[in-house]
């Protein structure tokens, strides 16, 4: 482990030692490409014993969605999981008190969401310092991650954790590349761009690709890629989550201090002792899990609103909703009657593959 936490080191200062111009980008990027293939090394250990690869704490995923609290240790994380959910997490002025990771369930808007209060990271967490390797890896199966920062400590702590996080392949608040990756038998590299490129060329892409051991291949751009976009679909173990910059303790600052901090994007501001602004994050966090309500409407009967099913935005076809009902229950589909939003007129007949919206309502039709 030390070897490869040495080489790491001595590429980490090499890229620092580079400048960064046209003659370099070819060195740079194969640079990069040497060292996110350390770091997978690092997270998936392969020797026997050690601790096997990068496993999170086992804590039972619950609930509709996940929201992971990650900081550095002291910042108010368990304060705030306590307030949100009223579960006991043990609170202290020293660093360090939650040495395990402590899961609360709040109910907002219908939906079940399981909070996490993960441990505090320190710097180095992603080449294994702490507990981090641990506590970034249950980060990766969260649906939205709560950075949370002490409004009277440097702000370049952000950046600290955002860098941690990255190293582990955890993409926040982006979108995947839009580029296209085609391995092939033969032909060589291939490599195509619909608009004008500043960071790659062919070289470059080349260079990347032989670290890979990747010879035939085709290339697509559909944007200003970067080399660490082309080894982020490469590597494709990549996790993009939407993040919000929670500051806490802001009855320690001035009102000038806030209204800088204002500026940050993704950013929001909380006492969780004082128990200021809790339902604005509350509000912040369902916006960014991006969640869908649908009720259901057992035939001659009124619309369940108590208790809707939670989809997911990117999966909320009808099909999606009867898979989340039950496995079994596609068999019996007929089709499905929807009122609201999603809705041409109501109610809607329709097929499986019908996308709803949020706030809908669905009455399944079985087969006789």
């Amino acid at each position: 482990m030390a070897t490869v936490m040495q080489k790491i080191k001595d590429i980490e200062d090499e890229m620092a030692k580079t400048q960064k111009n046209k003659a370099t980008a070819h060195h740079l990027g194969l640079l990069k490409a040497k060292l996110a293939k350390l770091r997978r090394e690092l997270l998936t250990p392969t020797t026997k014993g050690g601790g096997g690869a990068g496993e999170g704490f086992d804590v039972t995923k619950s609930g509709d969605a996940r929201v992971g609290l990650v900081g550095f240790p002291s910042v108010g994380k368990s304060t705030l999981l306590n307030k949100l959910t009223g579960t006991f997490s043990e609170v202290a002025s020293y660093e360090f008190t939650t040495l395990t990771c402590i899961p609360g369930v709040i109910t907002y808007r219908g939906a079940k969401i399981q909070l996490l209060d993960l441990p505090g990271i320190i710097e180095g967490a992603k080449d294994g310092k702490g507990r981090g390797r641990q506590v970034i890896s249950t980060a990766r199966t969260c649906n939205c991650i709560l950075i949370v920062l002490d409004a009277i400590k440097p702000i370049t702590h952000k950046r600290l954790i955002e860098k941690e996080l990255e190293g582990f392949g955890i993409r926040l608040n982006k979108e995947p590349p839009n580029l296209t990756f085609r391995k092939k038998e033969k032909g060589g590299i291939n490599f195509t761009s619909t608009v004008a490129n500043t960071h790659l060329d062919l070289e470059t892409v080349k260079a990347i690709c032989s670290e890979y051991k990747i010879h035939n291949a085709d290339v697509t751009l559909r944007f200003d890629a970067t080399a660490d976009d082309l080894i982020d679909v490469i590597e494709g173990s990549r996790i993009y989550t939407p993040c919000i910059y929670v500051v806490n303790k802001i009855d320690q600052i001035t009102l000038e201090e806030l209204e800088i901090l204002d500026k940050l994007p993704h950013y929001c501001p909380v006492s969780a002792h004082l128990e200021w602004n809790l339902d604005g994050l509350l509000e912040m966090i369902w916006e960014y899990l991006n969640l869908t309500r649908i009720y259901t409407k057992p035939k001659g009967m009124n619309p369940d609103y108590e208790d809707p099913v939670i989809l997911s935005s990117k999966k909320k076809t009808v099909e999606d909703f009867c898979f989340r009902i039950h496995k079994d229950m596609l068999k019996q589909f007929k089709y499905a009657l929807v009122w609201g939003s999603s809705a041409k007129h109501k109610p809607q007949r329709v097929g499986k593959e019908h996308e709803l919206e949020d706030e809908d309502v669905v009455q399944i039709i079985k087969k006789v």
